[in-house]
């Protein structure tokens, strides 16, 4: 039975939805707050260049990002290459990429370089991660790689991810970054290739945003949604500001704190639910350099002086030309959702990220910077704390035809743009297959 849908977000889960429900037959709307759809990979104007706001990258294992591609006829657009990674350890920068690098690693005694090896193979067999989600991952990695190693590298790696939080993460999280970097040699390739699209996530964006269009979907973008309510008639209205759409069912997609914000008719256990969702933010300082400060793609580090927590050169990955001839590097620092950085100036955060990068690499001049932007984020990753899963959110409310899906329904503990499909395609599914039993009586609209 053709329906009314409304998506609230037009991120890429928005639009993957979306174009999945119009698939289907569905009538489709999306409302997005910002001006155009897109969300977390939206791109930005950085001086004379339009890029990515925030660092991608497609790895050839992910197949749900890649099959998309191919269905807004991009996939001949990949450009796939082999790119290197750095260590920034002690003060010293050490590659990171073979078995020779490996072997040199100065950090690691050999019996702690053998353990490091046993447990990232041992991580990248494992299939079932519910198992892990009952211990923290530091425990885990400890019974796999001993203290000595957990100080020195896993520890850092996790603080620079999760901040405070790292000592919550289940082992279900590192589980899946090592699972996702790993799968590529799981299919037989042997090495891990990293791709990104020519032109960016604009011209991604710019591509499916066309071809909703051609499936009927209508997007209302720079509208702010303030509730969403279901009203006397048994209709769910959206409303914003002197606006309200009408629909038969709504699915909002932003992260948990804010559609707990939207839906105030969701039950006391509900809100329980999506309060106890803990998300990481972000900070990230975008840099655009007459030349490369690295010849490492990421460079991941352990020392806590350091004000980000890795350095992404994206000219490693990306050819340079399409960034007029110049450097991109994104200077990435994950904070607590209510951590003070997110309220820092500007000025602040560019003097203290640029002294960083002064006091890393001696080669970097500040006067080789042509342009320089700061972007914050207050919820970007949900963390995958101990027993998340049997805490998780409700994909489908008390509220009849009203759902929920966002970030937090990605169990396995990382954020990418190709799990982000991959949920989308699992919760179209359901939806399509899920009848709504409207309620005898209309909901009080609180």
């Amino acid at each position: 039975m053709r329906e009314r849908w409304g998506i609230v977000g037009g991120g890429i889960l928005g639009m993957t939805l979306a174009q999945r429900l119009a698939g289907a037959g569905q009538d489709v709307t999306i409302v997005e707050g910002a001006p155009n759809l897109g969300g977390l990979a939206a791109p930005w104007q950085l001086g004379e260049v339009t890029w990515d706001r925030h660092y991608h990258v497609t790895l050839y294992s992910d197949l749900a990002l890649r099959d998309l591609l191919a269905e807004l006829s991009l996939q001949d657009e990949v450009r796939w290459v082999t790119t290197q990674t750095g260590f920034y350890v002690g003060g010293k920068l050490y590659p990171f990429n073979d078995v020779v690098d490996f072997l040199r690693f100065p950090p690691l005694s050999l019996v702690e370089k053998a353990r490091l090896g046993a447990t990232i193979v041992h991580a990248s067999r494992v299939r079932d991660w519910r198992a892990l989600e009952k211990l923290s991952a530091l425990e885990w990695l400890e019974r796999l790689s001993g203290r000595a190693t957990v100080d020195k590298i896993w520890h850092p790696l996790l603080r620079a991810k999760l901040g405070p939080n790292a000592e919550k993460a289940s082992a279900a999280f590192i589980w899946a970054i090592i699972a996702r970097m790993y799968a590529a040699r799981r299919s037989g390739l042997k090495k891990e290739l990293f791709g990104y699209v020519r032109g960016g996530y604009a011209r991604v964006l710019e591509r499916f945003a066309a071809q909703l269009e051609l499936q009927g979907v209508r997007c209302e973008t720079d509208v702010a949604v303030e509730r969403v309510v279901s009203d006397a008639e048994g209709t769910l209205r959206v409303e914003a500001g002197d606006n309200a759409y009408r629909f038969d069912r709504v699915v909002v997609t932003t992260a948990a704190p804010v559609a707990r914000r939207l839906c105030p008719q969701l039950t006391d256990r509900e809100r329980q639910l999506f309060d106890g969702v803990e998300y990481q933010g972000i900070v990230c300082a975008s840099l655009l350099l007459d030349r490369p400060v690295s010849p490492y793609y990421v460079t991941n580090i352990t020392d806590t002086w350091v004000p980000f927590t890795a350095v992404i050169e994206m000219s490693a990955l990306v050819d340079r030309c399409a960034f007029g001839g110049k450097s991109l590097v994104y200077l990435p620092k994950y904070v607590a959702s209510n951590d003070p950085a997110l309220q820092e100036p500007d000025d602040a955060l560019r003097e203290l990220f640029v002294g960083g990068l002064e006091r890393m690499y001696r080669n970097f001049d500040r006067r080789d910077i042509r342009a320089l932007r700061i972007s914050r984020v207050r919820y970007v990753l949900p963390i995958s704390t101990i027993g998340y899963s049997d805490r998780l959110p409700p994909m489908h409310t008390s509220i009849p035809g009203l759902h929920v899906v966002n970030s937090a329904h990605i169990l396995n503990g990382t954020l990418n743009v190709n799990e982000t499909v991959t949920l989308a395609n699992r919760a179209a599914r359901e939806l399509l297959r899920t009848p709504v039993r409207r309620a005898p009586v209309a909901m009080a609209v609180s």
